[in-house]
């Protein structure tokens, strides 16, 4: 009785906060949604009609957006990846350090802090052939990454791994934490390998935080725009979807195709929280403190 009163009292003093939230998040949404189902161009007023839903076909059957589809998965895909296993590493680390543990885990999330912008231009300059350092330090010379599809894609890689790596690390960090020591122990008597430790005790007991890393990055990443408006401005086919959608609203003005743009985009990123909670399948029973 006295948890039934609990969950009711957390779910009155969270009902503003989510009404709040849920107005400000649905009128933008619902408005997205009516725009793409009109032919709008700010440049002719007069030829708004309904078409219904001509965008979304037009879109779809367009090979930019399916080209745009392919760019944003690898963008996600490789960054991801690869923030997750050093993510991971550098988690294991911080979990030994002794002395200056507060101070060590502040100093890793300072990329984090610096804004995307920022961050985005002093990776370009640094990778730049007039100015960059970069080509010096490997011997190529008049080397321009910025003149083709995967190199472009491999320093926007590059700095999105540099810049979120550590917010991943604290995430994964949280979930090590809370790894019993008691099963490492009697693995450990049991025989089991440092490998083996790994895959059937501290992973399976870290889901739920492997589960909030992987959303947290593969929403944003999939989300992608300011890292490659800066550095590549969509050029060489480094177009992501967010930048699609931005190309149609502010630079052709085209309101309908736009709003249609960023709908997909909405569904793309649902359907991939779906799918990332489907496969995890984190148990999270006894996450609300019951014993």
């Amino acid at each position: 009785m006295r948890d039934r009163a609990e969950r009711r009292l957390g779910l009155l003093l969270a009902m503003p906060a989510f009404i709040a939230m849920t107005v400000v998040t649905a009128y933008p949404l619902l408005r997205a949604v009516w725009l793409s189902l009109y032919r709008d161009r700010l440049t002719d007023p007069a030829g708004r009609a309904f078409v219904g839903l001509q965008n979304y076909r037009t879109i779809l059957g367009d090979p930019l957006w399916w080209q745009d589809v392919r760019t944003t998965f690898a963008l996600t895909a490789l960054s991801v990846t690869i923030e997750l296993v050093l993510g991971f590493l550098l988690a294991c680390t911080m979990l030994r350090i002794g002395r200056g543990r507060a101070a060590i885990r502040t100093a890793v999330l300072v990329p984090y802090g610096i804004v995307t912008v920022v961050s985005a231009f002093a990776w370009r300059y640094a990778f730049a052939i007039d100015a960059g350092f970069v080509n010096d330090w490997l011997g190529l010379g008049s080397f321009s990454w910025f003149s083709a599809r995967w190199p472009s894609l491999l320093v926007v890689v590059l700095a999105e791994v540099w810049k979120t790596t550590p917010f991943v690390a604290l995430l994964l960090l949280a979930g090590l934490v809370q790894v019993p020591d008691d099963l490492q122990e009697a693995a450990k008597m049991d025989g089991a390998t440092a490998w083996q430790r790994l895959w059937r005790v501290t992973i399976p007991n870290m889901k739920a935080a492997i589960l909030v890393a992987v959303l947290f990055r593969t929403l944003d990443a999939w989300r992608i725009f300011d890292t490659v408006f800066v550095m590549t401005a969509g050029a060489n086919r480094t177009e992501t979807l967010s930048f699609l959608a931005y190309r149609q609203t502010v630079t052709l003005l085209n309101l309908g195709m736009g709003s249609a743009v960023s709908v997909l985009l909405f569904v793309s990123v649902v359907g991939l929280a779906m799918g990332a909670i489907g496969v995890l399948r984190p148990d999270l029973g006894g996450v609300g403190g019951e014993r």
